[in-house]
């Protein structure tokens, strides 16, 4: 396992746009969700222990804020030639298992990835209502081996000020699992 530390993507970063299916074929674009409030997008994958440690969290974190006008979209960036536990019908039992009320969504070209200088597994981008970039971070301090339990709560504030047009000072890099590039994809910050 790689750690990397997300990227730290510039705040007010408009938010790239992509087209990407779940593993039913749907397309999914974020201009389907103009009228929401807020847009997260979250790099996930499912073979990575420091998602695996957060998942269930973040599924409850996505059922509380999701009547709150978020849309959250999932993207799953790796390689699942080389990672075949992330993998189109793998996401699908993942997403069924745990009832996800969010589409899960496959970059197979890994595009949207580099468009959005991902670098990890939790990698978390909160978009405002104009979808200019708000926050860019972890979800909580918990990870694989801390006693820190997961709660979400620094992406829970981040979701309350947005919506409460506040400010949001803290914001401390996700770490996770390097994304699983495609031999020729990875970036030089990668």
């Amino acid at each position: 396992m790689v750690e990397r530390l997300s990227r730290m993507l510039p705040l007010g970063t408009p938010a790239p746009s992509f087209s990407l299916p779940d593993p039913s074929g749907r397309v999914w674009r974020p201009e389907d969700f103009s009228a929401a409030r807020a847009l997260l997008v979250a790099f996930l994958c499912n073979h990575c222990p420091f998602v695996q440690h957060m998942l269930d969290g973040f599924v409850s974190f996505a059922r509380d804020y999701g009547p709150t006008g978020l849309t959250i979209l999932a993207i799953n960036p790796n390689d699942a030639n080389a990672y075949p536990a992330d993998a189109p019908q793998q996401m699908a039992r993942i997403a069924a298992e745990k009832d996800f009320p969010f589409p899960y969504l496959i970059d197979a070209s890994q595009r949207v990835a580099l468009d959005y200088q991902a670098t990890c597994t939790p990698d978390l981008f909160l978009f405002d209502s104009a979808r200019t970039l708000f926050y860019r971070g972890r979800f909580d301090g918990s990870s694989p081996g801390n006693k820190t339990p997961v709660t979400g709560d620094e992406l829970r504030a981040a979701v309350d000020a947005l919506l409460a047009g506040k400010r949001i000072e803290r914001q401390v890099a996700s770490i996770g699992c390097s994304i699983k590039w495609k031999p020729g994809n990875a970036p030089d910050w990668a």
